[in-house]
């Protein structure tokens, strides 16, 4: 898991409207998944989780004709973490966490490109976010003025 988190806000931040995570992807499978949550953490260190999405890498295109992935290529994709809207206070941080897998919230890929239902083996994934110049994965946040 990636964990990105911004230093404790000086003053507050609202956010309200859809929430994205815009990345740039690589795996070793032929299918995985990616995962991103949108978190408020308190000055306590109680971290309220507040919207959180799913892009199964088979359905990057379409979601009525899947295809597997080539293992190693480069993907830009776009997880949907739908909409929110909160105050993120002064003395609260902003954190997005990035995975391959959000279970049991979201059904677990056997990264195999099997059917889920009647699959009967697993691999291992190894995946990987890039942020560099050529690949500026982000997350994209409505930031109310």
């Amino acid at each position: 898991m990636l964990v990105y988190s911004t230093p404790a806000l000086e003053h507050e931040v609202e956010v309200t409207g859809p929430v994205t995570a815009d990345l740039y992807v690589t795996t070793s499978a032929v299918d995985t998944d990616f995962t991103a949550k949108l978190v408020d953490v308190w000055p306590n260190g109680f971290a309220q989780n507040l919207t959180e999405g799913i892009l199964r890498m088979r359905y990057k295109d379409s979601q009525e004709k899947p295809e597997l992935v080539k293992p190693g290529t480069v993907y830009h994709i776009t997880v949907d973490l739908w909409a929110t809207s909160n105050v993120f206070l002064a003395g609260h941080k902003i954190r997005v966490e990035i995975s391959s897998s959000n279970f049991p919230r979201f059904d677990r890929n056997l990264n195999t490109g099997e059917t889920q239902a009647t699959a009967s083996r697993v691999e291992k994934a190894t995946n990987a976010v890039l942020h560099d110049k050529e690949h500026p994965s982000a997350m994209i946040l409505p930031i109310v003025p």
